[in-house]
């Protein structure tokens, strides 16, 4: 089975929320509600990789250091098998927004089980609960 690597983040703001993203009509899993990020390419660190997702996708600016490693998510799904880091961030420049057709939304930790998520996310939203 093919592994596919993706890095993704939660953006949290100085209310504590954190920032997802609906996937477009058009892409697989459309509908279903995510942490911002994507695929990390060939010679990228996942951090190098979140850095450039989020600039292509939401139009901020962030730096390594403000990327703190939080858990992972490793998910089979039918064709993929798919390994996801997932960083917190609460620095970078700019405000967030949808560049690439997605629906942006600010969610309290506690409120995110009310959003369909994909398998793999759904773990992850404990995880935050609990540490934020």
């Amino acid at each position: 089975m093919k592994i596919v690597l993706v890095a993704a983040v939660a953006l949290i703001d100085v209310d504590g929320r954190v920032l997802l993203a609906q996937r477009p009509a058009g892409k697989s899993m459309a509908g279903l509600w995510e942490f911002p990020g994507g695929k990390i390419e060939t010679g990228e660190t996942p951090e190098t990789a979140l850095i450039r997702e989020l600039e292509e996708e939401l139009g901020i600016d962030t730096w390594a250091s403000c990327l703190a490693p939080l858990t992972f998510a490793s998910h089979s799904y039918e064709d993929f098998h798919l390994m996801m880091p997932l960083f917190a961030c609460r620095k970078w420049n700019g405000t967030p927004q949808a560049r690439e057709g997605q629906v942006l939304k600010w969610v309290k930790p506690t409120e995110m089980r009310n959003y369909p998520m994909p398998p793999a996310d759904i773990p992850l939203i404990a995880i935050l609960r609990d540490w934020l």
